[in-house]
């Protein structure tokens, strides 16, 4: 099965890292292409989506920072995922921020129904408990889970009347490190009432491999037509991967997340992935920027599942 790879240079779901500057994830495509990305996995381009302009004010109407520009390259980055889900291609989608994943799975709902491998260190489902502070401002690459399964404003939950995009019966999270606090500033029960199937991170650093292959035995047992994988960097541990928006005090290593991958892409049932997050900005001379390339490079080639050109 051949890769396509597409960009999302999407930075539309973060806040500003500092006033007046831009976040700078929507590099990352260019980025992780230029560390060698797409001629190690032999994959074909399948071009990009630009994002429209990044702005740092509220939108009042919608309640998301850039949430109609969000609604609209959501939709947009969905018809360009139809025609490549309906081939035989593995589907490579290089973001961006996790906000992309509204536009992959409402691509795949479009096409029936799918489950969801979630690699995040964080659910990305709770909502802030003090809503009004954040009216406008609310970030959606932090509850794109939520958002995704249909937990939000209808502008980007239901495009098309398509919500949820994903059931949260559907859904694997694999890599969740809550930190002290975290439950004070969201509502993280929500999460946990949600019955979303957890592994958390203490569970995949005792094994990766073994949690990876209990996520792909879960998800291949849902009546669904396949699924796809969600990899935002930041679930690997800070001294691993700093270059993201919010580092990790506890997370995976490149060896843990490669290994937690391996079973979920073998998998026949796997159509596709997303890499989030990565910021090119932090990464001035590519360091993690390669790192991260020779994790997810590795676990496709210790999938099996794909014939990956030999090595020179």
């Amino acid at each position: 099965m051949q890769i396509v790879a597409i960009d999302a240079p999407s930075n539309l779901g973060l806040r500003p890292p500092a006033p007046d500057v831009e976040p700078g994830a929507r590099k990352a495509p260019a980025a992780l292409r230029a560390a060698g990305l797409l001629a190690r996995l032999g994959a074909r381009d399948g071009g990009a989506v630009p994002a429209p302009p990044y702005s740092p004010q509220p939108d009042l109407a919608v309640g998301f920072r850039n949430g109609t520009a969000l609604a609209a390259y959501s939709q947009t980055l969905s018809e360009h995922l139809q025609p490549l889900l309906h081939g035989r291609e593995f589907v490579l989608v290089l973001g961006g921020d996790c906000s992309v994943l509204l536009g992959a799975s409402l691509a795949l709902k479009r096409r029936g129904r799918y489950g969801l491998a979630f690699v995040d260190a964080h659910d990305d489902y709770s909502y802030v408990r003090d809503r009004a502070r954040y009216r406008g401002i609310v970030t959606a690459a932090g509850v794109d889970l939520g958002l995704a399964t249909g937990h939000g404003p209808a502008v980007l939950t239901d495009i098309g009347g398509m919500s949820p995009y994903v059931r949260e019966a559907d859904v694997v999270q694999l890599g969740l490190s809550r930190e002290p606090g975290d439950s004070d500033y969201a509502a993280t029960e929500t999460y946990d009432a949600s019955g979303i199937l957890t592994f958390d991170v203490d569970t995949v650093r005792r094994d990766a491999r073994a949690a990876g292959l209990a996520a792909r035995t879960r998800l291949e047992a849902d009546a669904t037509q396949g699924y796809w994988i969600h990899v935002d960097a930041d679930v690997l541990d800070a001294r691993a991967m700093p270059a993201v928006d919010s580092p990790n005090a506890r997370g995976l290593s490149y060896a843990q997340l490669r290994a937690m991958l391996t079973p979920l892409l073998a998998s026949p049932k796997a159509v596709g992935l997303d890499l989030t997050i990565y910021d090119p900005d932090l990464d001035p001379k590519g360091v993690y920027a390669r790192r991260l390339v020779d994790a997810v490079t590795g676990a496709f080639a210790d999938s099996g599942r794909y014939a990956l050109p030999a090595a020179r």
